[in-house]
């Protein structure tokens, strides 16, 4: 044991909010702003990825739900078994790999082509096989992950949720959501009993 159960978990806090502070600045403005225009005016949004990319994936799609966008989380295994039926030409698909070289989700991109589905990016690697073939690509940059051997998906978590977390504020502006609109979906929990008291 080189360090401490705390300083390993002070480490991991120092990491994380290093790269959370550094995340806008690899984002181009343009892309983030086509990707916002995208999301609001698509009928569905499906949003895939596998292992962490995927977790936070399908954080992304109950946001979408939450400001009465129609998102769903797309497994990466049940796309190519009919589930990508679930989008429509006009509709986006939002990909997330921090390597942009996920096998599972190359040929989930295929399919959103030939159906003429928008394809958003999500990926440190802007010569990757995901970059290259969508049509907006948002750059994440994580430095290292949190854990001493650099291989745990915790930083790159962090930030890819905190790109979806920037693309909803970016939508609740971008489609005039209000939120006495949150409070007739939301009625339940300590959320719920705040917005409609």
């Amino acid at each position: 044991m080189t360090k401490s159960p705390w300083e390993a978990a002070r480490d991991s806090f120092k990491i994380e909010s290093s790269a959370l502070a550094n995340a806008l600045s690899s984002i181009e403005q343009k892309s983030f702003e086509k990707a916002v225009k995208l999301l609001a005016g698509a009928e569905r949004i499906g949003a895939s990825g596998c292992g962490h990319s995927g977790i936070a994936c399908m954080h992304f799609a109950h946001l979408m739900c939450c400001i009465e966008l129609s998102g769903r989380f797309i497994s990466p295994a049940e796309a190519v078994h009919g589930a990508s039926g679930f989008l429509k030409e006009g509709d986006v698909i939002v990909l997330a790999s921090r390597g942009g070289q996920t096998s599972e989700l190359l040929p989930i991109m295929e399919i959103c082509k030939a159906k003429k589905v928008h394809i958003i990016a999500i990926t440190e690697n802007m010569e990757s096989s995901l970059a290259r073939g969508s049509q907006v690509v948002l750059k994440m940059r994580v430095d290292r992950e949190a854990d001493k051997f650099d291989s745990q998906g915790t930083t790159s978590f962090v930030v890819l949720s905190a790109i979806f977390d920037a693309l909803q504020a970016a939508l609740i502006e971008e489609t005039d959501f209000r939120n006495e609109q949150f409070a007739k979906i939301h009625p339940a929990g300590a959320v719920g009993k705040k917005l409609n008291s």
